[in-house]
């Protein structure tokens, strides 16, 4: 009777609480990505802790942070040099940081990782997370390659656990792909989703397949690229150009797999071949018993 009375108790108190806004947020990782997404939401006003394993991988986290703002401080406030400042040195207040994560996510109303693209090294993360983070706490994950519900298996939180796929650079990309997997609760994914928007952010929702939307469609053109080039039918630079000046890329697909990392490149891509040869082998099954 005790352990069903602390159940329900606990689902009511869950419920209520991610009905609420995303305020406090906790983000691992203090790379590029990492980094991008702490300034952003500083910059709305979230509180955000952002967590790394190194006090000096911090540092150069912060001092990335404090230089991408003067950037946008030279064009947003080029008349008004004292209020760019004030306003430099207000995000950076929101922006804490710490090299223990466990005690990060103990306030905190989201964690989200952007960590190596590695299934066992996010699901221990998280594992342990899961035993330290309050009940409301949402977990989400900035992966581009792993299907979110391989990454919450190694929790006891599936419903409040989903995706936040940001886009590189953060803070001038505006589309952030929100993922939902067949556990995620509705109230998870609406907290999600607000405080994407909450964030400047245009959300789209995405289910929990490899790729999700964005990389699902521009892998293969990357991959064509290359095969085209491998043909011998176009050097690098001439198919860059060429989808530059004729389809108005902002990059080709060279400059772009430059930009975003060869090795990020392969694990989206073998993420999203692996699927698609099981897609392959469910079809030949269904075909046998048709």
């Amino acid at each position: 009777m005790a352990f069903f009375t602390h159940q329900v108790c606990r689902g009511l108190s869950s419920s209520a609480v991610r009905a609420a806004a995303i305020k406090h947020v906790t983000i691992i990782g203090g790379g590029q990505m990492g980094a991008g997404i702490a300034q952003v939401a500083a910059s709305t006003g979230h509180t955000v802790t952002l967590v790394d394993t190194s006090d000096d991988i911090l540092k150069k986290a912060v001092k990335g942070i404090e230089g991408s703002l003067k950037r946008v401080v030279k064009k947003k406030f080029a008349d008004k040099p004292e209020a760019g400042e004030e306003f430099i040195q207000k995000v950076l207040q929101n922006v804490s940081v710490s090299t223990d994560a466990g005690a990060a996510a103990q306030s905190s109303d989201l964690v989200l990782e952007a960590i190596v693209e590695n299934l066992k090294i996010k699901q221990d993360l998280f594992g342990r997370l899961d035993k330290l983070a309050p009940t409301h706490t949402i977990f989400a994950s900035n992966t581009s390659s792993l299907p979110i519900s391989d990454i919450a298996s190694s929790t006891n939180r599936l419903d409040r656990f989903g995706g936040l796929h940001f886009f590189n650079p953060v803070p001038m990309m505006k589309l952030v792909e929100v993922i939902g997997t067949s556990a995620t609760s509705q109230e998870t994914f609406d907290s999600l989703l607000n405080f994407s928007k909450a964030l400047g952010k245009t959300p789209v929702s995405c289910k929990d397949t490899p790729g999700f939307i964005v990389n699902r469609l521009l892998v293969p053109y990357v991959l064509e690229a290359i095969r085209l080039h491998e043909r011998g039918h176009g050097s690098k630079e001439d198919i860059d150009i060429a989808m530059k000046l004729g389809a108005g890329y902002p990059m080709g697909p060279f400059e772009l797999s430059d930009y975003v990392g060869l090795d990020t490149m392969k694990f989206i891509m073998d993420g999203e071949l692996n699927y698609e040869e099981h897609i392959c082998a469910d079809m030949s099954l269904i075909d046998l018993f048709n």
